[in-house]
């Protein structure tokens, strides 16, 4: 029986001891019956990360990059060096990521199992391992975008893989033929979160979007952001209008709205109710003032979404 072939992906700029860390990690999660490559794409480092992975793991491939690619388009570059080695699996990571062991495996076996399914891992902060973020977020016009849950841990989550609205990319297994079918991410008008618009797009397509709860990863937590309304007015229009990497772009919010919307106008109109949050002080990215009464993710219906297959 031919091995199951999986290319892992994952761009990097500057960031060699977590890339290194990532990678050992990955190594401890190889599997019988599936043969993995990683391509690491290093865009334009300067603190030695390409030389570092050459020497400790001189089996890993390097992509390089200008330094210009951020999110999107470097994990677009790694995805086309991947597909030249016609893969079943592409599992595309970030690199401030340690893997269970059993994670890959468990991925896999989900995807196997389930037909036409994109499956994302229980994501999990490193400093606090019982605590999930950016898993299963859900569309919500009267709060702008997309809404995170909080509060949830690995306790409050379903036991079973179940179906969510879109898959933050710090850890999803596409089956080659979703990205064959999908394209690549849209790294000219979301060039920091391609991710935002990703999954949904192949969802639209009859592709099944699942969180496999088995398969763990432990993530670096996000970056503070910056509160929007201390910033100057010069600064406020610098990072809507100027900044299409940044948490407050005009564009990005625009794009990503329009990318898992219910339809393009419902989501064009979300994007001022975000910034009226934001100014109001009801949220700031990802922090959502109703955080305090979520209910655990496996007391939804979530578990119970019943799979259709597409028309037509």
């Amino acid at each position: 029986m031919e091995p199951i072939r999986v290319v892992v992906v994952s761009p990097v700029h500057n960031r060699r001891e977590e890339t290194l860390q990532c990678l050992k990690s990955l190594e401890r999660a190889r599997l019988p019956g599936v043969e993995m490559h990683t391509i690491i794409v290093d865009d334009g480092s300067t603190d030695g990360t390409s030389a570092a992975v050459m020497n400790d793991f001189p089996d890993v491939e390097i992509v390089e990059g200008n330094g210009d690619l951020w999110y999107t388009a470097g994990t677009n570059r790694g995805i086309e060096a991947a597909l030249r080695r016609d893969p079943k699996y592409i599992l595309a990571i970030n690199n401030d990521s340690i893997f269970d062991e059993k994670c890959i495996a468990r991925m896999v076996e989900c995807a196997e199992r389930h037909s036409r399914s994109i499956v994302g891992a229980l994501l999990l902060n490193w400093e606090a391992p019982h605590k999930v973020f950016q898993i299963a977020p859900q569309w919500s016009f009267w709060r702008g975008g997309i809404r995170h849950w909080r509060k949830q841990t690995v306790w409050s989550v379903p036991d079973k893989p179940w179906e969510v609205e879109l898959i933050v990319g710090n850890c999803v297994l596409y089956p080659a033929t979703a990205i064959l079918e999908a394209g690549l991410m849209n790294e000219k008008q979301l060039p920091q979160f391609g991710d935002a618009e990703y999954t949904p797009r192949m969802q639209r397509m009859g592709w099944r979007l699942l969180i496999e709860p088995r398969a763990r990863v432990f993530c670096k937590p996000n970056d503070e952001i910056s509160g929007f309304r201390h910033l100057s007015l010069r600064q406020k229009l610098s990072e809507m209008l100027f900044r299409a990497t940044g948490p407050y772009s005009i564009r990005r919010r625009i794009y990503g709205n329009l990318g898992v919307a219910p339809n393009q106008v419902v989501g064009l109109l979300a994007v001022p109710v975000f910034y009226l949050r934001v100014l109001l002080g009801i949220n700031s990215e990802g922090k959502w003032g109703d955080a305090q009464m979520e209910k655990p993710l496996k007391e939804t219906n979530l578990e119970k979404i019943v799979w259709k297959p597409p028309t037509g």
